[in-house]
């Protein structure tokens, strides 16, 4: 009887070790910024404004969201960018009315719509993309091998450490590579 209570304790304290990690893992993954929040990507958004709100790091991923036909996206070069022509200086053409834009370099990104007069009424902004804040330490400096720790079992079989510490080997290998993702976002 005492071994049902004890096992049920060490399964609850795994489960809660568990939602922690994935809670971690989830949290330090690429931000999905739909452009223009609830707005989208209309002509009734001031986009400079709506940038100006967040701070895009490597990885993460812009949502320009609009009717198909009405608008559309271009990614451009600066002087494309103020100018609002876009007859030069066209990097990337979006038309889906969904386009999902992964910011995979660190630099300036310039976007604006192309629709006659969308570009000069509003329908632009430019972000600077940066690296995330990361900090990289051997979690196992004696072979040096961070994304592979040895998690050596507890020599006492009776007890709820190393209950967990068997069911926590393939979690907790997995557990050095969310740390390194939780630096990349802190």
């Amino acid at each position: 009887m005492g071994d049902g209570i004890f096992s049920k304790n060490c399964t609850f304290l795994l489960a809660a070790l568990t939602l922690l990690s994935s809670f971690l893992l989830s949290s330090v993954m690429a931000k999905v910024y739909t452009v223009g929040d609830q707005e989208e990507w209309s002509s009734q958004t001031n986009y400079a404004l709506w940038a100006e709100g967040y701070n895009f790091s490597l990885g993460d991923v812009l949502v320009f969201k609009y009717l198909k036909g009405q608008h559309n996206v271009y990614e451009v070069q600066e002087n494309t960018f103020r100018s609002c022509d876009a007859s030069s200086g066209v990097l990337a053409k979006y038309e889906s009315g969904e386009d999902h834009v992964v910011l995979n370099e660190v630099k300036r990104y310039w976007f604006i719509c192309n629709i006659a007069g969308h570009c000069l009424g509003g329908m632009r902004f430019g972000i600077k993309v940066k690296h995330s804040n990361i900090v990289v330490t051997s979690i196992n400096s004696t072979d040096g091998d961070a994304l592979n720790p040895q998690i050596e079992p507890s020599p006492s079989h009776n007890s709820c450490t190393s209950y967990i510490s068997e069911r926590w080997r393939v979690i907790g290998n997995f557990l050095p590579f969310g740390l390194l993702l939780f630096n990349l976002n802190f």
